[in-house]
């Protein structure tokens, strides 16, 4: 039996995104916000912070971290976590980019290492950037 691939969508191209800023897709299950870092890692996590649920698209993106507007939550981009003392979890949504264009799974099988998803990815439906 063959494990099951996750699906890429395509939302934009990398530079789309500003450097230590973010982006809004809007999707059916909720916003999603996509963070770039000064190195170009890009990370998307729903765009709500896990204690009041503020738009962390609004916040300040520092290092591998982004700073809620509302309380100054720090988040990990890269868990979704807060970071101690504060708890609780943003939900995380794996990342790829191919070619300078950014992709993302909604499928629980989604792993953010590109060389191992292979393949063009399908064009997004019903997200907008």
């Amino acid at each position: 039996m063959e494990p099951c691939q996750p699906t890429w969508l395509h939302v934009c191209d990398v530079n789309a995104i500003p450097r230590l800023g973010s982006r809004v897709l809007t999707h059916s299950s909720g916003d999603i916000a996509l963070f770039r870092t000064e190195s170009d890692s890009v990370f998307a996590l729903r765009d709500q912070c896990p204690h009041k649920g503020g738009a962390l698209s609004q916040g300040i993106v520092h290092g591998e971290k982004v700073t809620c507007p509302l309380h100054a939550w720090n988040l990990d981009l890269r868990t979704g976590e807060a970071c101690a003392p504060d708890v609780g979890c943003a939900q995380r949504f794996p990342v790829r980019i191919d070619a300078g264009e950014v992709y993302l799974s909604f499928d629980e099988t989604g792993r953010d290492d590109a060389a191992e998803t292979g393949g063009p990815a399908d064009v997004a439906d019903g997200v907008t950037v």
